[in-house]
């Protein structure tokens, strides 16, 4: 995926701004039922929001490029313990996507 550049990055943190968080990752870390829940959400939603609630700021860190490895997603943002990701899908239905629907 090509990264997006500074002007659709502002595109994608104002887009984001009013979405809530759909994933939480908590004291059982990146566990397969989180991964799980994680790759839905990317397949619908395409920009989601990731609360990130463990440990320090350097594990906070490595649970979000964690994150963003295994699903093939990309950073868009992070601000404290919520990091905003992106994945684009093809067929995503327009009236679930993030995306589609704010445009």
């Amino acid at each position: 995926m090509n990264s997006p550049n500074s002007k659709e990055l502002r595109q994608l943190r104002a887009q984001a701004h009013a979405l809530r968080p759909v994933v939480t990752v908590a004291g059982k870390g990146l566990s397969p039922s989180v991964l799980e829940e994680l790759e839905r959400a990317l397949n619908d939603h395409e920009l989601i929001k990731v609360k990130v609630s463990v440990g320090d700021r350097e594990q906070r860190d490595a649970a979000i490029v964690s994150l963003c490895d295994h699903s093939g997603a990309y950073l868009v943002q992070r601000i404290g313990n919520i990091a905003t990701l992106l994945r684009h899908n093809p067929k995503a239905d327009p009236r679930k996507s993030n995306l589609h629907r704010s445009q």
